[in-house]
């Protein structure tokens, strides 16, 4: 018998392994049951099976451990309706009880594998073993130590209810009943148990995890990485021709700045001036620190009545092309909104339009802009 339990066990383990889900670590307080069992109990041998029949009652209370083990105790105490085979009655209204821990093995979940859905029938291998009390009227109680296997034929009826169905045998693995002194599971020495059970669940039990799938966006990232990986060497050369540039450009400063000054008279009425509003990455929000930059723009067009101003919106290369294109006509449109609505400017005398991705700056982020150009 024990080798046939453990053959089961490590089969269904093994299905177990390449079937069930992933599911949540479940805490001590979780997946408990609480039920109560009512049905009948005879001697299997020995005895007449219907004439000795009798009602049988307990109650029991469990923890699963894991989609496949569990663990429980449970009592049961038979009705004294007449005694075995014509025997004297007990004392009271019960003639034997039973009181014993148990484990149980989920064999719906060992072959199927554990479902994230609540099945509505699962069956389950059960074995345990406790203390067995015979009461008699005419002579000492005895008390001995019994073995317990059955199955367990669970109808899940709601997420917290269930009904089962739990034919079982129980032997007597210490009487000396009948001339049989050795302690093994003989069948002149064990009952049949036919129980119905109503069990009421706490928690919601096991729970899967769904684990995202990021796969894609780590490809992305990967595939940007090598790309400024592969940008890096170029950018060493770009460096060094930006130094040499840089050392004419001060050099060339320091010729101006020895030159006497030269003071030059101009109509700047009449000259087009260009103003930029940049903006933060992804957004076409102007923040406080441009505002100044705005308020010049509509501060000429008040001064210069026929004057207009283009604004043309850009974005730097971060994201796609779709959303860069919307972007830079939020930027854009974002301008023209704050000089109509703020500073009242006629809309007739603005042209807002966006241009998609930058590329006047070789720094990428300063291509986030909206380049404002005033016209005479």
């Amino acid at each position: 018998m024990k080798k046939i339990l453990l053959a089961t066990a490590l089969v269904g383990t093994i299905f177990a392994a390449g079937a069930q889900n992933t599911i949540e670590r479940p805490t001590f307080g979780d997946n408990w049951s609480i039920g109560l069992d009512a049905g009948v109990t005879t001697p299997l041998k020995g005895h007449s099976f219907f004439g000795n029949m009798r009602g049988n009652y307990g109650l029991h209370i469990s923890k699963e451990i894991s989609p496949l083990f569990g663990i429980g105790a449970e009592g049961a105490w038979s009705v004294n309706t007449a005694g075995i085979n014509g025997t004297l009655k007990s004392r009271n209204a019960f003639d034997h009880s039973y009181v014993g821990a148990f484990g149980t093995f989920n064999l719906t979940n060992a072959f199927l594998g554990f479902s994230c859905e609540q099945r509505p029938f699962t069956l389950e291998a059960l074995v345990g073993a406790g203390w067995m009390h015979t009461y008699l009227s005419h002579e000492k109680d005895l008390n001995d130590i019994g073995f317990k296997a059955g199955l367990n034929f669970n109808f899940n009826v709601t997420e917290h209810f269930s009904i089962s169905l739990k034919p079982s045998v129980t032997w007597n693995v210490t009487s000396h009943e009948y001339g049989i002194t050795s302690h093994n599971l003989d069948i002149r020495r064990a009952n049949f148990n036919m129980m119905v059970g109503l069990n009421y669940n706490f928690g919601p039990g096991f729970q899967c995890v769904t684990c995202p799938d990021y796969s894609g966006e780590v490809a992305e990232l990967n595939g940007r990485v090598n790309a400024l990986r592969a940008d890096l060497d170029g950018r060493d050369a770009q460096l060094a021709l930006a130094n040499a540039k840089n050392a004419e450009l001060t050099a060339a400063l320091a010729a101006c700045e020895a030159k006497p000054a030269e003071v030059v008279t101009k109509n700047t009425n009449t000259l087009n001036s260009v103003r930029y509003v940049f903006f933060k990455l992804g957004s076409s929000v102007i923040t406080p620190d441009q505002m100044p930059n705005v308020e010049m723009i509509a501060a000429y067009l008040k001064n210069h009545p026929k004057a207009k101003v283009e604004i043309r919106g850009y974005a730097s290369p971060d994201g796609s092309i779709e959303v860069n294109e919307r972007l830079a006509e939020a930027r854009a449109q974002s301008v023209k909104n704050s000089l109509v609505k703020k500073y009242k400017i006629n809309a007739d005398r603005i042209s807002a339009k966006g241009e998609g991705i930058g590329s006047m700056f070789a720094e990428e982020s300063w291509n986030r802009v909206s380049i404002c150009t005033l016209e005479d």
